[in-house]
C-alpha cells in the first residue's frame, strides 16, 4: 500500500472574443499552481503474535511517535500512551515520543511494533512514596512505640546523643528527597511501571526498619572512637548532602521545563559542582559518600550494608548514564569516569 498522494490543481482556460479567437492575451498559457500532500500509512501489529491492532490512514509526514500512539489509543483505549512502546523491530529498543515519523527509516507504509508496559505510575507518585515511607518508619522506632522493643521502653528516650543526631540527619535526608522531587527533578520519563513501586519500597522500607531497629535499640552502643568519629561523620554527611542537592540544581537548570532537551553537564561557579570535571554522576558519588558518613556515625551493620547494595546499584545506573554521554555526545569530556574518579 502506498501513501495517500493528493493533488490540487488550479487554474482558468483563456478567455475568447465574440468572434473565437482567443484574446492577445490569453495567447500564453495561465501557470497553473500544483500542490501536493504525502501522507503516511501507518500499520501496527502486535510484537509478540504479529497480529494487525490498528491500521491508521493519511497520517501526516511530520507526526511525532507520541501523536502515534495518541491516534492509537483511541482504537484501543486500555493501552493509553504511556503503557506504549512503538519499535521499528519486534525486538528492538523503543522509539522516542518526539521522534518524528518522516525521519525514520520507513516508506510511506510504516509498520510499527507495539509492546505493553503494563500499568503505570508517576515517577513523582514513586518517588513521594519511597521516601516517605523511610522518614516515617524511622522515627516510629526513634520514639520507641508500643510493640516494638517492649512495655518496658514504649516511648522512651536514648540516653546517647549519636541516636538523636543520627534521627536529624536521617529525617534530613528524607525531607531533602521529597522536597526535591516537588520542587527540583526533572524526569525525562513521566511514568514508570507500577510493578516496580513494590519493589523499590521493600528495598527504602525495609532497610529503613532495620537499621533503625539497631540505632534506636535501648541496648545500642556509641560508636568506638566516641565524639570525635561522630564529628567526622558529620561533616562527611553535610558536605554530601550539600554537593548532591548542588548536582540536583546544576541538573535542572540543563533541561528547559517541560521538554526532554538533553545536554552535557559542566561544572558551574558552584564548587560542588567542579566534580563534573571528573565524574558523569558526581550526585551518586555525593549520594554515597552520605550514606559513608551515615554508616560511620552510628557505626551500624545495617547502615554499612545498606550504603554498599547502594553503591552498587549506582553505579550500575552511572555505568549506563555515562555510556549514553559518550552515545550522544562525540565531544564528551573523556576524563570522566562513571561515578568514582579515575577508577569506577
Amino acid at each position: 500500500m502506498d501513501g495517500s498522494l493528493v493533488s490540487v490543481e488550479g487554474g482558468q482556460p483563456p478567455q475568447r472574443n465574440v468572434n473565437g479567437v482567443g484574446s492577445k492575451g490569453s495567447i500564453k498559457s495561465t501557470k497553473k499552481s500544483k500542490k501536493v500532500v504525502l501522507f503516511f500509512e501507518v500499520e501496527i501489529l502486535d510484537a509478540k503474535t504479529r497480529e494487525k491492532l490498528c491500521f491508521l490512514d493519511k497520517v501526516e509526514p511530520n507526526a511525532t511517535v507520541a501523536e502515534i500512539k495518541s491516534l492509537f489509543t483511541k482504537s484501543h483505549p486500555q493501552w493509553y500512551p504511556a503503557r506504549q512502546s512503538l519499535r521499528l523491530d519486534p525486538k528492538g529498543r523503543s522509539l522516542k515520543d518526539e521522534d518524528i515519523l518522516q525521519n525514520l527509516p520507513v516508506g510511506t507504509t510504516a509498520t510499527l511494533y507495539f509492546r505493553d508496559l503494563g500499568a503505570q505510575i508517576s515517577w513523582v507518585t514513586v518517588f513521594l512514596t519511597e521516601y516517605a515511607g523511610p522518614l516515617s518508619i524511622y522515627l516510629l522506632f526513634y520514639f520507641r512505640v508500643p510493640f516494638i522493643y517492649g512495655p518496658k521502653y514504649d516511648f522512651s528516650s536514648s540516653k546517647y546523643s549519636v541516636v538523636h543526631l543520627a534521627c536529624i540527619c536521617h529525617s534530613f535526608h528524607y525531607i531533602k528527597r521529597l522536597l526535591e522531587t516537588l520542587f527540583v527533578h526533572r524526569f525525562s520519563h513521566g511514568t514508570m511501571p507500577l510493578r516496580n513501586i513494590f519493589k523499590n519500597c521493600t528495598y527504602y522500607w525495609g532497610f529503613a526498619a532495620w537499621m533503625a531497629y539497631y540505632i534506636n535499640h535501648p541496648l545500642y552502643t556509641p560508636p568506638a572512637y566516641g565524639h570525635e568519629q561522630v564529628k567526622l561523620a558529620l561533616i562527611i554527611f553535610l558536605f554530601c548532602q550539600l554537593g548532591n542537592f548542588s548536582i540536583h540544581i546544576a541538573l535542572r537548570n540543563l533541561r528547559p521545563a517541560g521538554s526532554k532537551t538533553r545536554k552535557i553537564p559542566y561544572p558551574t561557579k558552584n564548587p560542588f559542582t567542579w566534580l563534573f570535571m571528573l565524574v558523569s554522576c558526581p550526585n551518586y558519588t555525593y549520594e554515597v559518600g552520605s550514606w559513608i558518613g551515615f554508616a560511620i556515625m552510628t557505626q551500624c551493620l545495617p547502615v554499612a550494608l545498606f550504603s554498599l547494595v547502594g553503591f552498587i546499584q549506582m553505579t550500575i545506573w552511572a555505568k549506563g548514564k555515562h555510556r549514553s554521554y559518550l552515545k550522544e555526545f562525540r565531544d564528551y569530556p573523556p576524563l570522566r569516569s562513571p561515578i568514582i574518579p579515575f577508577l569506577l
